[in-house]
């Protein structure tokens, strides 16, 4: 049993890499992610000499909800490097690294830009590309705003720009969750050539408003703009998103977007993608949390009889159905263990005023289901605090 995995043909010591972010954009701070185990980042996205970078700060805002502190919005784009910078720090990674897998990320705003920027990473030593179609950018034609992977025709046609511009090394598109029908932009990748998919990225938000200043967050001068929230608040989409484009497309992926601990990526896993980024969990809680990951990993690998991450890949994609029309209907009813129970009422008071009033809690604080009016639907199991302690029994 081992760590070690391929994806699109090269080999990563573990399937966790640091996703472009401020922690791979600055050449001695990713020198301490590599040391610490990270099998590989994507460096934060870089464009052509003379592209204008502004940045305005600061530049992030968490929700403020107390369980949601961990979900981040930023309003920062790309990197203030621009290519040939980028290009130098990968020839030093290369030299000081080799067995650490590099993958430059480029935007561009037109075919020779795009071009460009491949050919120069790819003679530095990149070992693939990750193009970012999925904030906003060059629009190919399109609505001004749009982002390029926004539309299938664009997508398709930028795709096979970077495609011809390679020698030999695997691309990668980063898509966004931000469209209609996320197979229709996955099937247009895979026309144009590409090696695999990112999936997928940030999701333009509104972090929220001091209701006293009136001025959205985060704060600039008295201004805000919308940002791109990440973290857990978007993992649901984000294996929606991964599972549609393994399940019609085949396409290998690469996933991202609200992973925050091993578990997390081995969901990612069981829907098809390969390997993990992570950008969020770093920022909050530092480059050592991969020895967690990696010994989280190998201590689910063991009890599943997993030998390899690749045996994880796509194994809960049977499972999925397109539609609750096809799911199996049956009877089910909530059980409470009242050994466990901690007569917080919680169950009670979903039940009585958000479900079917069909828990009675008396003097005792003990909560008892009410058979002929439960229909289980799980609210109380769901806001249960204590794990275990509410479970849903099928009903011969």
């Amino acid at each position: 049993m081992k760590l070690e995995t391929e994806f699109l043909g090269v080999k990563f010591e573990n399937p966790f890499i640091l996703g472009a972010a401020p922690s791979t954009d600055e050449l001695d701070i990713l020198r301490r992610g590599f040391e610490a185990g990270w099998a590989g980042a994507v460096l934060k996205t870089t464009s052509v000499p003379g592209t204008r970078v502004d940045i305005a700060y600061p530049m992030l805002a968490s929700m403020r909800e107390a369980d949601s502190k961990l979900s981040l919005g930023n309003i920062d784009l790309i990197s203030v490097y621009h290519v040939d910078e980028v290009a130098r720090r990968i020839e030093i990674l290369r030299k000081e690294f080799p067995e650490k897998v590099l993958i430059a990320s480029i935007m561009g705003a037109s075919r020779k830009e795009w071009q460009s920027l491949v050919k120069i990473l790819e003679e530095a030593g990149a070992d693939m590309i990750e193009c970012s179609f999925s904030c906003p950018q060059g629009n190919i034609g399109e609505e001004p705003g749009r982002m390029l992977a926004q539309s299938a025709q664009a997508t398709e046609l930028v795709t096979s720009w970077v495609v011809s511009a390679r020698k030999k090394i695997p691309v990668l598109i980063k898509i966004t969750p931000q469209v209609t029908d996320i197979v229709e932009i996955a099937m247009a990748v895979k026309r144009g050539g590409a090696d695999g998919i990112t999936a997928s990225n940030t999701i333009p938000a509104l972090m929220g408003i001091d209701i006293w200043s009136l001025v959205p967050n985060p704060p600039v001068d008295g201004k805000s703009a919308y940002s791109g929230l990440s973290g857990p608040a978007i993992k649901p989409i984000t294996l929606r998103v991964i599972a549609e484009i393994a399940r019609y497309t085949g396409m290998p992926i690469a996933g991202t977007g609200g992973a925050m601990n091993w578990r997390d990526a081995v969901e990612f896993m069981l829907v098809g993608a390969h390997i993990v980024q992570f950008v969020t969990a770093v920022m909050f809680h530092g480059f050592r949390i991969i020895d967690d990951l990696k010994s989280g990993l190998l201590y689910y690998m063991d009890r599943m009889g997993f030998e390899s991450p690749k045996d994880i890949v796509g194994k809960s994609l049977e499972h999925i159905v397109w539609s609750y029309d096809e799911l199996p209907l049956k009877k089910v009813k909530s059980r409470i263990d009242l050994e466990k129970c901690i007569g917080c009422g919680d169950c009670y008071i979903s039940c009585r005023d958000g479900g079917h009033m069909a828990i009675e809690f008396g003097d005792d604080r003990k909560p008892r289901v009410i058979d002929e009016k439960c229909v289980g639907c799980a609210l109380c199991k769901e806001v249960c605090p204590v794990p275990g302690c509410i479970r849903m029994e099928t009903i011969d």
